[in-house]
């Protein structure tokens, strides 16, 4: 007859929670039995143990944390290689140090380690499936995430943490309504900080920003963990960003890496918000130092642009030699950034090169974001009718955002849709005055060329128009349902009317 719980040996019980605690599954619980029987707490997790917790759970963890479960993982797997578990675990460290570093050395380590699991692990490997989908996240390759994602959450549908990768896979395919239906199951099975993160990112993409702002504030509120707090803040600072409130923006940055000094992309947000405030300097600092520790190619485009703005040549081409650099490294680690290289070509490089890079890649992944990005380098390359479509639907599907709106009203300039044009340029400083250092006074450049709308308004407001006697033709209306009112001066050299302005990248 088996022991109860409580007539075993304190011995006994401090060997299990070893070995629980060593072999945790990747569901972002960890089952301690108490070391001396009855009610006592479970003792305190260290380093690995809380490392582990978090990337089961699919949430950040501190970078010390990482490095000691990543060091006790790849000891144990080379005395018990055939521990298909602890691949699991050690493969979905690998992504989370990669992506929390930006160091593409641990994806093909990450994939060897999960495949690996696959083929020594238990049947129903719900474990390495899901690493396997967050690497693919990380590497931007959606269709291959969802695939990874969907085969986990088949295998193990009651299991929550399969859903935030499913989550981010149907974001970057621009698929809405199975984004849905992932948030849905993941509300169901699942609560806390985690959830509440990944709901309000669901929300700012759907242009709910009080939701979002909502949800996000309450996940700060509930999470324990610095690396957790320090995310959940940052997301808070971004929709403040977005929303034109750099002041409210640049609190939440300087409390995310108060939480957690390692939270680099705040420091690239405290660069974008001191810029916005005029403290170029600081701005500059800030954003050299998100560099040093967390190279990604957007933060080397939008220095390179703040560099642009403040009409310092050189250092910007050079934050764009170190773009197309960075991106050849992380290439070589499988990683897909044919969206940001494709904006950077389109507004300092060849814009047909980004047409052609665009297009496959709005092929591969459908989300506003590839679609606004194609758009505007059609636009760049001289086909504007085919680049509105494109931001328009952009408009439609994706969030709230003054980049997509300057740039919709850019190229219904340029077809001659003035009203239009007036309408979504305003939007876009409307919507976050401070947007872009290049694309904010492009905007302002562009509204004062087109001026002030004619007196009077649509032709509908008005009385019908007399008969005109037979044979004497009518003018017919213009334009795409937008009043098309008297143009400025015709561009070239001498005139008054300056052309479109190369906008931020990002």
């Amino acid at each position: 007859m088996e022991p109860s719980k409580s007539a075993m040996k304190p011995s006994v019980k401090r060997v299990l929670i070893a070995s629980v605690a060593a072999s945790a599954v990747l569901g972002g619980v960890l089952v301690l039995l108490p070391p001396d029987g009855g009610d006592a707490a479970p003792p305190a997790l260290g380093p690995a143990g809380r490392a582990m917790v978090a990337v089961g759970a699919g949430v950040p963890a501190a970078l010390p944390d990482l490095a000691a479960l990543i060091g006790e993982r790849e000891t144990h797997l080379r005395t018990h290689p055939g521990d298909g578990q602890s691949w699991a675990v050690l493969g979905s460290a690998y992504v989370a140090q990669g992506t929390r570093t930006a160091d593409v050395a641990y994806y093909p380590k990450a994939e060897q380690a999960l495949r690996t699991s696959l083929k020594t692990g238990p049947q129903g490997n719900a474990e390495a499936l899901t690493g396997l989908a967050a690497l693919a996240n990380a590497r931007h390759d959606y269709r291959t995430a969802r695939k990874w994602g969907e085969r986990a959450a088949r295998l193990a549908p009651k299991r929550w943490t399969s859903y935030p990768a499913l989550i981010d896979a149907y974001t970057g395919l621009g698929d809405t309504k199975a984004v849905g239906k992932a948030l849905a199951s993941l509300q169901e099975l699942g609560s806390g900080a985690a959830v509440m993160t990944r709901a309000g990112q669901v929300y700012r993409d759907r242009g709910w920003r009080e939701d979002a702002n909502a949800a996000l504030t309450d996940a700060a509120s509930l999470a324990d963990a610095p690396a957790l707090k320090a995310a959940c803040l940052h997301r808070v600072a971004e929709l403040a960003w977005e929303r034109g409130e750099p002041t409210e923006a640049l609190r939440y940055y300087d409390a995310a890496l108060a939480a957690d000094p390692d939270h680099h992309p705040s420091l690239a947000g405290r660069g974008r918000a001191l810029a916005s405030l005029g403290r170029s300097s600081a701005a500059l600092q800030a954003y050299r130092a998100a560099l040093t520790k967390q190279p990604m190619p957007e933060y080397a485009l939008e220095l390179g642009e703040l560099y642009e703005s403040l009409k310092l040549g050189p250092a910007a081409r050079a934050q764009y030699d170190a773009l197309r650099a960075r991106v050849r490294q992380e290439g070589a680690g499988g990683v897909n950034n044919e969206r940001i290289l494709g904006l950077f070509e389109a507004d300092h490089g060849d814009a047909d090169a980004a047409v052609e890079r665009l297009t496959a890649e709005y092929k591969r992944h459908g989300s506003p974001a590839t679609a606004d990005a194609l758009g505007w380098a059609l636009h760049r390359s001289g086909d504007g009718e085919a680049g509105l479509k494109l931001v328009t639907k952009a408009m439609e599907k994706g969030p709230r955002s003054a980049l997509f709106a300057f740039h919709r009203g850019q190229i219904e300039r340029e077809l001659g849709y003035y009203g239009a044009a007036r309408r979504h340029l305003g939007e876009a400083l409307r919507i976050n005055p401070y947007f872009s250092p290049l694309g904010v006074p492009a905007a302002k450049e562009s509204l004062a060329a087109l001026g002030e709308p004619p007196e009077g308004g649509p032709e509908e407001m008005y009385a019908p128009r007399p008969a005109m006697p037979r044979g004497q033709a009518v003018a017919p209306r213009q334009g795409r349902g937008e009043l098309r009112d008297k143009p400025p001066p015709a561009r070239g050299r001498g005139t008054t009317a300056p052309p479109t302005a190369r906008p931020a990248g990002r």
